[in-house]
């Protein structure tokens, strides 16, 4: 028996739907194909689903492709705590671990791309190959919400809204979540989303305690800045991260800027790639994604990926 309105969150499709467990919590995944593995991590405001295509796409390319929902989010549990970047990549190095590997590729968009990054640092032996989509490396991120303030700081202003109590959770699902499809088409390029897409989207987000959970990530993200918690954080993700790492930016993201995700080559000692793709929003695996796959790909297939 499924929550009020998770029956949403298990699109048919040719990809397999089950339960697992990690790091003490039930995580929703999606599935489809054999071979090496590659875990996918969404980004807010959506689920497993922006993941849709990749799943086919890698799968084809012989890959073993999953797409789980976060803590917090969609067929996952939801419990009262743990929405930490340092939790979160535990969760992730779990389900790595619970799907039967030691490693994986590993692809986060968004806040999946915080997850990721930070996977990279605290789990470096679970994190083969590293690709973030459409977000900064987490210490390039938190300074530029101080240093750049009429810019990253200004697109970053519905974040530090979600800092106060109730009221926000309120806001976002009111109307049917109608404030998430503002943001989708705020952030993406011309065009997206279709009204299928908002529609599931903005479902995901009125299941119970997913508003909450979702905004617990940002509040955690603003709030350890001077706690003795994102302290140590940002002392491990000083560490530069080694494993190989695509970079891919869309030139159009107004949520994160390509200014402030550029240069996360810095933070890399193993071989870097940085893609910028031209006319693409935020959302560039759901905006363009012919020109994502064949960047993710080539890139995947690549034996020595320096640039």
């Amino acid at each position: 028996m499924t929550l009020r309105g998770e029956s949403a969150i298990y699109v048919d499709g040719p990809w397999s739907h089950r339960a697992i467990s990690a790091n003490g919590t039930r995580f929703h995944i999606a599935e489809a194909g054999d071979g090496p593995l590659v875990l996918m991590l969404h980004g807010f405001p959506q689920f497993w689903w922006t993941w849709r295509g990749q799943l086919v796409t890698l799968a084809e390319a012989g890959y073993r492709a999953v797409a789980a929902d976060l803590r917090g989010y969609g067929g996952s549990d939801k419990p009262p705590r743990g929405y930490d970047l340092i939790t979160a990549a535990s969760d992730a190095a779990g389900l790595i671990r619970s799907l039967g590997e030691a490693n994986a590729v590993v692809i986060g968009h968004d806040w999946g791309g915080l997850v990721a990054w930070t996977m990279a640092a605290y789990h470096p032996k679970v994190v083969r190959r590293l690709a973030v989509v459409s977000m900064a490396h987490p210490l390039r991120m938190r300074n530029a919400l101080l240093t750049d303030p009429l810019g990253q700081g200004r697109r970053s202003g519905y974040a530090f809204g979600f800092q106060v109590p109730v009221l926000p959770e309120h806001n976002l699902v009111r109307d049917h979540a109608q404030r998430v499809g503002q943001m989708l088409r705020a952030w993406s390029g011309p065009g997206w989303p279709d009204p299928d897409t908002e529609r599931r989207y903005r479902t995901a987000m009125c299941i119970p305690s997913v508003a909450h959970s979702a905004l617990e990530y940002h509040r955690w993200f603003m709030r350890s800045r001077l706690r003795p918690d994102g302290m140590r954080y940002a002392r491990r993700m000083s560490a530069p991260i080694q494993a190989p790492t695509l970079h891919l930016q869309g030139s159009l993201d107004t949520c994160v800027l390509p200014v402030t995700a550029r240069g996360a080559g810095r933070h890399v000692d193993g071989p870097y790639r940085w893609r910028l793709l031209d006319g693409s929003g935020h959302f560039p695996h759901e905006e363009q994604p012919q020109r994502f796959d064949t960047e993710l790909r080539g890139w995947l297939a690549d034996p020595e990926p320096e640039r």
